[in-house]
């Protein structure tokens, strides 16, 4: 017998990678979830996490180098924020030195005013002639 196209359920897979396994794929939360819950089990306790999940010792050696090499995205936001603040503290610094170097003046500006408001009355006060 000989197949023709029309004989050929395209969905039922007759690639030749059709009895192959999918790759799979874990999100960070898994990953993570996973990691977090081997590191705490006892070492008698580990092999039973890889049997439960369908996991190699690979996969947690693979997920702590990506770990360590990758930040997370707490931290890679968190550098965004940093540099924030870093630069709001150094503008804070900034605006301190003005405001003291304004109050400064200020109190400079004060004194003079008090000087002369002091010499002021003293030279419109007439002297008394001495007797």
């Amino acid at each position: 017998m000989t197949m023709t196209v029309a004989d050929i359920d395209h969905d039922a897979g007759m690639g030749p990678r059709a009895q192959n396994p999918k790759r799979r794929s874990f999100t960070q939360e898994y990953k993570a979830q996973i990691l977090a819950e081997y590191d705490q089990a006892d070492r008698s306790e580990r092999g039973a996490i890889l049997r439960r999940e369908n996991l190699y010792s690979s996969h947690i050696v693979e997920w702590r180098k990506a770990a360590a090499a990758t930040p997370p995205a707490a931290a890679a936001g968190g550098r965004a924020r940093d540099r924030e603040l870093e630069q709001l503290r150094a503008r804070a610094a900034r605006d301190e030195a003005e405001l003291a170097r304004t109050q400064a003046a200020l109190d400079l500006v004060g004194k003079a005013h008090a000087l002369l408001e002091m010499l002021s009355e003293s030279a419109d006060t007439p002297k008394q002639s001495p007797r």
